[in-house]
């Protein structure tokens, strides 16, 4: 039951994000006409070197930490390797907030970076962590993501299709990196051909993910 009412929390947090992005847009859209008036002058100074680019005038708005950006861009980088080798077999879709490891020990001062995915419906399980600690912390947040693994292994209300995604589930480290992987795509036929055969086709999606992971990583 705690996992689940850890994904109803994802949920919510994806709804109210959109609702605050909606509301974002709106603003914008009633501003348009007195933001046009302006908009030549503003090209002019563009062009003298008055301004800066877009990005960093955002950046410097939003008092983004540069090496924070960093981090993110580099696990978003690896994120993408991985969708990329697994294509239509890659599931998660819906953005998984550092406050949902909180429960198992995960705090800010121990990572650089965080991205996690899942599926919205709960009925898959299908998950990606990349976790960029710091340099001190790397053990501590495996021991987080050990936690996490755990806690799935041993919910007794898991769909028995996911049984063997979830054995088949494992925590890399890679430097500063610490992944968890959950995938393996459509395993409902598989379930004919028994447990063993269900876990080893997970575990060759996580190892595709992994080596994904690994040559990302090293560019």
């Amino acid at each position: 039951m705690g996992i689940m009412r850890k994904k109803l929390t994802v949920l919510l947090l994806t709804a109210a994000l959109c609702v605050q992005l909606a509301a974002c847009g709106g603003k914008e859209a009633g501003s348009g006409e007195q933001d046009g008036a302006g908009q030549g002058s503003q090209q002019e100074n563009t062009q003298n070197g008055d301004i800066q680019d877009t990005g960093s005038v955002q950046d410097t708005a939003q008092g983004e930490d540069p090496e924070q950006a960093a981090a993110q861009a580099q696990l978003q980088a690896l994120r993408d390797a991985v969708a990329e080798v697994l294509g239509e077999d890659y599931w998660p879709n819906t953005q998984m907030p550092p406050e949902f490891l909180a429960d198992y020990g995960l705090k800010e001062d121990m990572y650089e970076g965080f991205l996690g995915e899942m599926p919205m419906i709960s009925v898959n399980v299908d998950t990606l962590i990349l976790i960029k600690a710091r340099e001190d912390q790397v053990e501590a947040v495996e021991a987080v993501l050990n936690s996490y693994r755990d806690a799935l292994v041993s919910d007794t209300m898991q769909y028995p299709m996911n049984l063997g995604k979830i054995q088949a589930s494992r925590i890399e480290v890679m430097g500063q990196y610490v992944c968890f992987v959950q995938l393996g795509a459509d395993v409902t036929e598989g379930m004919e051909i028994g447990d063993e055969e269900i876990i080893r086709l997970c575990q060759e999606q996580n190892e595709l993910a992994i080596t994904a992971i690994e040559q990302a990583a090293a560019r």
